[in-house]
């Protein structure tokens, strides 16, 4: 049998397929721009701003953008989002050592927030997929956290809500079911809406899949409301009056430290000034004083001139200063915090635990050293890292330290309350970050911790801002940027433990295996449904 070959068999004869038309292109942007311009919004309710709630119509997006996504799509869509959010939010790490490692680490973290958009692509067509969804995100935080160098958790959506409902949600289970909270109200959100328009068009809903949609909106606000008794600002074991030293520094920028002298003398010069108002009896004498980290960059342990400076200023004021000092001790440099009483001198140490990278040492040295020789000369030695929680015993009252980067970790100022800090001590230097969010992102921090362990929480900072926070992260007080300042104010001691202090890590724990199991139940659903496909 003979077969002839028709015109329509010929390769060559085939019609070409028609482009995609302008708007079809356009159309195919619409979701890479949605995800991008969702992680804008994401960002936008981050401090300064007092714009906490704009953080749930940021995951809607996110959830409509990823829902019924292949694994591609969301990795892509995912990574769209961790930019917007990620890229605005950190901008100030490259403020004084140019574009280069802010993008870096913007380009890694983002990574984390791509692997989490697969992970809810996955879980989006399950029964309740906002819950398994918020869980991802957490998880994906609680990896952040940990990874690479040690972890980097700023960006934690609970440090975004210092202003919002569910704070109080922090003293329940920490920073995790305050993040997971938000974050299931976004997706929920969006849930709902999708349902609302589906029953719009077909008059056909599952009744069951609308109950998870409104109970995913309203058991996250309902639980924030319960968990308000948890909060409170009473004085459990009496008060103390507390004072923080802002001296300032004399220039801006990464070379402050170049006049270290300068930046001692400073906060010794406040303090003093403070001192001359407690003795005309204006300002009511503190029970302890409280500089910042790097008050005292020159080693009072090895330079009896900078350690005249501080028992001068310590024997004006008449009681214990907790000054922020870099020290060698055998041949390694610490991050030390150093209580320095006026008649006893340095009586207590504690050594930073959590050091920072690029920051304060140097992670694969000779690799970076090969890419750019300046940034391995402005860390020309890494600092050590301590081994002890900060509690310092000052009079009676225990005072917990976790010094300025540690205060993003969750272990590093949970700890500090298990060993019996009755107020947290956050000593910062963010002169290195000019006049950037940094500060402000860096305080609403504290303000969560506040809530978190129900502690008074101070922050002085060497250029700005100080702050007093209650228990309930209320701002009392607080100082301008870059001036010399004093906080001076009585404030509560509490011992009691909320929820989030004494469960630790177990509620992190609890939704990571969250995640896993709703993730394993995507996969064996898709597996199943290959299966019968074939």
């Amino acid at each position: 049998m003979t077969v002839t070959a028709t015109s329509v068999d010929r390769p060559d004869q085939l019609e070409p397929t028609p482009a995609p038309s302008r708007g079809t292109r356009l159309r195919r942007l619409v979701p890479a721009a949605t995800a991008a311009l969702s992680g804008v919004l994401l960002y936008v309710s981050f401090p300064p701003r007092p714009l906490w709630w704009l953080a749930m119509p940021a995951f809607a997006l996110l959830g409509w953008v990823l829902r019924g996504r292949g694994w591609k799509a969301a990795l892509g869509l995912g990574y769209l989002f961790g930019l917007g959010f990620l890229l605005p939010l950190l901008v100030w790490t490259g403020v004084e050592v140019g574009p280069g490692p802010w993008l870096a680490l913007v380009v890694i973290e983002a990574v984390f927030v791509a692997l989490v958009g697969v992970g809810v692509a996955a879980v989006s067509r399950l029964p309740g997929w906002p819950v398994w969804a918020a869980a991802l995100w957490t998880a994906g935080e609680a990896a952040r956290a940990r990874a690479p160098f040690g972890g980097f958790p700023w960006g934690k959506i609970a440090f975004g809500q210092a202003d919002g409902v569910f704070l109080p949600l922090a003293a329940v289970g920490g920073t995790p079911v305050l993040g997971f909270a938000v974050v299931l109200c976004g997706f929920g959100l969006y849930e709902a809406v999708r349902l609302a328009l589906q029953w719009r068009h077909t008059r056909e809903v599952r009744r069951s899949a609308a109950a998870l949609a409104l109970l995913s909106v309203a058991v996250p606000v309902v639980a924030a409301v319960a968990a308000r008794p948890l909060v409170s600002d009473k004085a459990e074991n009496g008060t103390v009056t507390v004072a923080a030293i802002q001296g300032n520094v004399p220039r801006l920028g990464l070379d402050f430290n170049a006049q270290r002298r300068a930046v001692l003398d400073y906060h010794a010069r406040e303090t003093l000034r403070l001192a001359a108002e407690v003795k005309a009896g204006n300002v009511t004498r503190p029970d302890f004083v409280l500089w910042p980290e790097n008050s005292s960059d020159i080693d009072p342990f090895a330079n009896p001139d900078a350690a005249a400076v501080i028992e001068d200023a310590a024997k004006a004021i008449g009681v214990p200063i907790s000054v922020g000092g870099v020290v060698e001790r055998d041949g390694k440099l610490y991050n030390e915090q150093i209580l320095w009483d006026p008649v006893k001198g340095p009586t207590q140490t504690y050594d930073k635990r959590q050091v920072q990278p690029f920051g304060e040492y140097l992670p694969l040295r000779s690799l970076i050293g090969a890419i750019n020789s300046e940034w391995t000369s402005m860390v020309r030695q890494d600092f050590s890292r301590g081994g002890k929680p900060g509690v310092f015993d000052v009079g009676g009252t225990e005072v917990g330290l976790a010094t300025c980067y540690e205060a993003a970790f969750d272990w590093a100022v949970r700890d500090t309350v298990t060993h019996g800090a009755q107020l947290i001590s956050v000593p910062s230097n963010n002169a290195t970050f000019d006049r950037s969010e940094m500060t402000y992102q860096q305080l609403a921090m504290s303000r969560v911790r506040a809530v978190e362990h129900s502690r008074t929480v101070t922050v002085p900072v060497t250029s700005g801002v100080s702050a007093i926070i209650m228990p309930d992260g209320r701002i009392t007080q607080k100082t301008g940027m870059f001036v010399a300042d004093s906080l001076v104010q009585k404030v509560p001691l509490r011992s009691s433990e909320t929820p989030a202090t004494r469960m630790g890590i177990l509620p992190e724990i609890a939704l990571v295996l969250v995640a896993a199991g709703g993730l394993a139940w995507a996969i064996g659903a898709g597996v199943r449904g290959r299966r019968a496909q074939a």
